[in-house]
């Protein structure tokens, strides 16, 4: 084993290697086990190998950690990882805590940690990166730093709650399933403190990446007002889908906050079959003229905002332009915009042989007309031929997989 000291937080999105040098994974944090005296121990690693798999591997099996890789025996065990109640992982829940200095100097906040070999080769906490309250008021103070030995402080896990700050840091990079996955493996009361934290627009993607019960969760734990902006920025089926399931009071008010446009689309996907075309479909997909030109489609398809699954065509109809849409006349593929001259009209280039479907029409068709033409959207249309909106190709692989395939991806491989 490497005898160096090595501070937790940096080792985060570390690679794991087997000792012929092959990837096997990452670290995902540290877990630590608490002593009647004395500092921590490590007790191992958690590491995400193949498949997003998550599995603890002993500190014993780690043969040298240092310069931005952890090298391990290569036998990973592949049980249900459980956290035992002695333990805490370093950067889930310990980054961030309050710890009071014994020299009565006041409190600090552990924003890194390091964990180094003693005599009888134990992996324990060493020394403690810790930063001091502000003492100014402007935003952009922060307190001064220092290091500490574990035996110079006590913690306050009693006290004032944890920061969120240090574990939201470590997560700042995470795409929004990667995000949503991470949340998951938190403790729940953890992972809706964490949540609770983010942004209005990195919640709202998050929400959308969780499984139905974690979404009702954490929007339990909103005031309505927050919830309704919140549920403003999700797409509309998916902020559908998750008030569907809330009280039917609670729904009221939150939809009475907000915006009116947005509401009114919610309101009109909840009264559709959740199996049905209507009970998949989004209802803002990028729809323009028959004179539209390619550079100004191209123009709307190119904005930030806009899903990439969304941005794959534009759907053109007679006005009006928003959903429910006047009659529906094809659609035009952003590849097949690519081949043109951008003052080329759109009604010159439609693909009229994509058959939209009806509303009412079942998940299971659905699903078929997908696999049979290799789609990414569908539109949906009314008796009148109205576009109403599209069902995606994400929305079906929603439908496909089980209810809690996130759940099952965490823990078919953890620690017994």
């Amino acid at each position: 084993m490497s005898a160096t000291r090595v501070f937790v937080a940096k080792l985060a999105g570390c690679g794991v290697f087997d000792p012929a040098g092959d990837r096997v994974g990452k670290v995902i944090d540290v877990l630590l086990a608490y002593r009647k005296s004395g500092a921590p121990k490590a007790t191992g690693m958690l590491v995400e190998i193949t498949g997003r798999r998550r599995v603890f591997v002993p500190i014993t099996r780690i043969t040298s950690i240092g310069n931005g890789q952890v090298i391990s025996t290569g036998l990973i065990d592949l049980r249900r990882f459980t956290q035992r109640g002695q333990e805490e992982r370093v950067i889930a829940e310990v980054l961030g805590r309050k710890v009071n200095l014994k020299d009565g100097s006041g409190s600090a906040t552990i924003e890194d940690l390091s964990i180094e070999p003693n005599k009888t080769h134990d992996w324990v906490v060493s020394e403690l990166f810790l930063r001091r309250p502000k003492t100014s008021a402007s935003p952009f103070a922060r307190g001064a730093t220092l290091f500490a030995h574990w035996d110079q402080v006590n913690e306050n896990k009693d006290g004032e709650a944890q920061s969120n700050t240090a574990l939201l840091a470590t997560y700042s990079d995470l795409r929004p399933a990667d995000l949503a996955n991470a949340l998951l493996d938190l403790p729940d009361e953890r992972m809706i403190e964490v949540a609770e934290d983010l942004d209005d627009e990195r919640l709202a993607d998050v929400l959308e990446e969780l499984p139905e019960d974690e979404q009702v969760d954490i929007i339990s734990e909103l005031d309505d007002e927050r919830a309704a902006e919140v549920l403003d920025l999700m797409e509309p089926d998916d902020a559908a889908d998750l008030m569907a399931n809330l009280p039917e009071e609670r729904t009221e008010a939150i939809l009475e906050l907000m915006d009116e446009e947005e509401a009114e689309d919610i309101r009109r996907l909840m009264k559709y079959d959740e199996f049905t075309a209507g009970g998949m479909m989004t209802t803002e997909p990028m729809i323009c003229s028959a004179d539209t030109t390619v550079a100004e489609a191209m123009a709307l398809i190119r904005r930030k905002e806009v899903a990439p699954v969304l941005a794959a065509q534009v759907f053109v109809t007679l006005p009006p332009y928003e959903t429910t849409t006047g009659r529906y006349l094809g659609t035009v593929h952003f590849q097949r915009m690519l081949r043109y001259a951008p003052h080329e009209r759109l009604g010159a280039l439609l693909d009229t042989e994509l058959e939209p479907i009806l509303v009412d029409t079942h998940i299971a068709v659905i699903h078929r007309t997908f696999a049979t033409y290799n789609l990414v959207a569908l539109p949906v249309v009314d008796e009148e031929n109205r576009l109403l909106g599209v069902v995606t190709v994400d929305d079906v692989l929603d439908h496909l997989l089980p209810d809690d395939w996130r759940a099952e991806e965490e823990s078919e491989v953890r620690r017994g």
